[in-house]
């Protein structure tokens, strides 16, 4: 798994995940989200178009980052273009919690 961060003043900060994310790569993913919200990010997306694959500590991960950034009066945006991501939050019902977009603003879906 591979990490990247980019922040323009007045958007949200996107964070860009690439690999798998799954119960090997999950406690580093938390820990650099989380770590990301502590430095006072208050509106986030996370880009999931490099994610070849994804499971349920991945997506327990979404839910405490959601849970800490709806208390501070903020939300969650994932970027899932693919549909075997979208199948997961759809399964999980967890596509009615989250706001998923299939492209970062400005960019058009390949």
């Amino acid at each position: 798994m591979q990490l990247s961060v980019t922040s323009t003043p007045g958007s949200p900060t996107v964070v860009a995940v690439t690999g798998e994310l799954d119960v090997a790569t999950s406690a580093e993913l938390r820990q650099y989200l989380h770590a990301r919200l502590d430095d006072g990010v208050t509106a986030l997306t996370v880009d999931l178009t490099g994610v070849a694959f994804l499971d349920s500590t991945a997506l327990s991960v979404f839910v405490g980052v959601y849970k800490r950034l709806h208390e501070a009066g903020s939300g969650l945006t994932l970027v899932a273009p693919h549909e075997r991501l979208l199948r997961v939050f759809r399964l999980t019902a967890l596509d009615r919690v989250f706001t998923i977009v299939d492209a970062l603003p400005g960019t058009t879906q390949m």
